[in-house]
């Protein structure tokens, strides 16, 4: 049996600012803030919510067995004391934290955490996060009708749970970080049924004080919480309904501290450009990359050179500063602030002319035509043009198929219908921490079927078989092998280029000066907007 010690491996996870984030415990409590957005909160049940609005509300409200380092991408323990692993990967062993209660006082126990994983993975939950626990014996039977419930999560006693895995999965700590993963009290689920999600008791650092439908959301300190310290203010107000332009405008008048909805794209540079202004404007990395898709299963883009040659040909510059800077060119399907980042590699350098010999080498001295499938929402249309006018500089006639979101995708999953796609708007975020999210869904041979999101329709069999064996380095002493393993893997994912990566965006998180803490908790790369828990008042004693 192996004990997993996770600041042992922290060094392999950076913050979204690129270093351990510093955390000051001897920050003063007290205080309050004030979020802005336009739009009402969905829901604030952690095995529905599942869009940035609530994401990090729901973090705040609840907790599962695992969690992050504050600002970080660093797994730690937060209501489990101690996570066992049996040697052969297959058997997880949580033992809980003494002491840790729901909001409504009742203490937690490990029937509580086997109820909340079946609760989640339940078919008529309907959760959209049910299948990242496709891992856990057990589920694939429940899904499909037959059997009740987890078989491979079994209850030990009050303080102890044993959780089987159907195969080793490196990712599965970061599965038990999930939202989907938060531990809640069957008793509260019950008793509100399907307004759960509007009557929430969790075990987070903030309880819900009052939720008026279209007006606002109020969390409140939950005094028992089972870190010392945490959280740091005593409330914390969204407001709702105020549309970004309003909301910059309270803020510029003091009369707000974040605006959850970010800096309106309108007065972005006139933000940027006062430097009082700028000075409350935190920038950080997000795990994100926009991206073109060139169908591998298509000519011309069944020849690798072609590929290339486009990867060759597109000016990322020019793209990044069409969107006022808020990003950096990309040059690998990696964002800079997930592991595995090959931090030494330069990518294809922006070569017109020699893009432009290699088409020619490749057969087609006069170009081809093709077309390129794009979102229809503002900056997605003015970025395809920049595209257009980039292949048309080595020969390529793209032809722009503006369309809805949901159409784009549908081409998308389907095997000969794009040729290229400008992934803006439905670009990938990763859903957890780990290099592996990055891979399956959109770049593995799994990926590329019918409906789903491998719009490069790419599939490297080597890189699959690669991809399942660096998962199953279970052992915390593999771990940065593991790493290097899945940097390797995009590297050689590059040299067959199915994607011409485009840019990581950067978040830009405006503050009022009543606002205090380390840069990485107003960009934490698992929290969005902010790390609620952990930011502080300048106001408070």
């Amino acid at each position: 049996m192996k004990k997993l010690l996770y600041a042992g491996i922290a060094g392999i996870a950076l913050s979204a600012t690129g270093a351990i984030a510093q955390v000051d415990q001897d920050a003063p409590t007290g205080g309050s803030m004030i979020v802005t957005y336009k739009d009402d909160v969905a829901t604030l049940d952690p095995a529905i919510g599942y869009d940035w609005q609530n994401w990090s509300m729901i973090k705040s409200l609840f907790d599962g067995l695992m969690g992050y380092e504050p600002g970080t991408t660093t797994l730690r323990l937060e209501l489990a004391d101690s996570h066992d692993i049996s040697d052969d990967g297959l058997v997880h062993t949580f033992t809980l934290k003494d002491g840790i209660k729901f909001h409504n006082g009742r203490e937690i126990t490990a029937e509580d955490v086997k109820y909340s994983l079946e609760r989640v993975t339940n078919p008529e939950t309907r959760s959209p996060g049910a299948g990242f626990f496709g891992m856990i014996e057990g589920f694939e039977d429940w899904n499909a009708g037959e059997g009740e419930g987890l078989s491979g999560v079994k209850v030990i006693d009050d303080k102890t749970v044993e959780i089987t895995l159907n195969r080793p999965d490196a990712t599965f700590g970061h599965v038990m970080a999930l939202n989907f993963a938060s531990v809640v009290p069957q008793e509260a689920v019950e008793a509100s049924g399907e307004d759960f999600g509007r009557e929430p008791v969790g075990s987070g650092a903030y309880k819900l004080a009052d939720w008026t439908p279209g007006q606002q959301v109020v969390f409140e300190r939950f005094e028992d919480y089972h870190r010392a310290g945490v959280p740091k203010l005593d409330q914390i107000t969204f407001e709702i309904g105020l549309e970004p332009t309003v909301a910059l405008l309270r803020m510029q008048q003091g009369q707000a501290d974040i605006p959850g909805d970010g800096i309106p794209p309108a007065q972005f540079l006139q933000v940027m450009n006062d430097p009082e202004q700028a000075d409350n404007v935190v920038e950080g990395g997000q795990l994100h990359t926009g991206y073109i898709t060139l169908n591998t299963q298509m000519e011309p883009f069944d020849d690798k050179a072609v590929r290339q040659a486009v990867n060759m040909a597109i000016n990322k510059d020019r793209i990044v500063r069409i969107i006022n800077g808020r990003a950096v060119p990309a040059n690998q399907p990696l964002p800079p602030t997930m592991p595995g980042y090959a931090e030494d590699y330069e990518g294809y350098a922006f070569d017109p002319e020699k893009a432009k010999q290699m088409l020619a080498d490749a057969g087609y001295p006069d170009g081809f035509s093709t077309e390129l499938y794009v979102m229809n929402v503002d900056p997605n249309p003015r970025i395809a043009q920049a595209i257009q006018q980039d292949l048309s500089a080595i020969g390529i006639d793209a032809e722009i198929r503006n369309l809805a979101q949901a159409n784009v995708i549908a081409a998308g999953g389907e095997p000969d219908q794009a040729p290229m796609i400008w992934s803006g708007g439905m670009a990938w975020i990763a859903d957890f921490p780990d290099p592996s999210n990055f891979y399956g869904p959109i770049l593995g041979c799994g990926g590329a079927v019918q409906g789903g999101w491998n719009w490069a329709w790419y599939c490297n069999e080597e890189l699959d078989a690669r991809a399942a064996e660096a998962d199953s380095m279970t052992d915390p002493d593999q771990a940065e092998a593991r790493i290097d393993a899945w940097r390797q893997i995009y590297l050689d994912v590059m040299e067959d280029a199915p994607w011409v990566p485009v840019f990581n965006e950067q978040r830009f998180t405006y503050t009022s000066d009543r606002l205090a803490g380390d840069d990485s908790l107003f960009v934490d790369p698992v929290h969005i907007p902010v790390n609620y828990d952990y930011v502080y008042s300048t106001e408070a004693q």
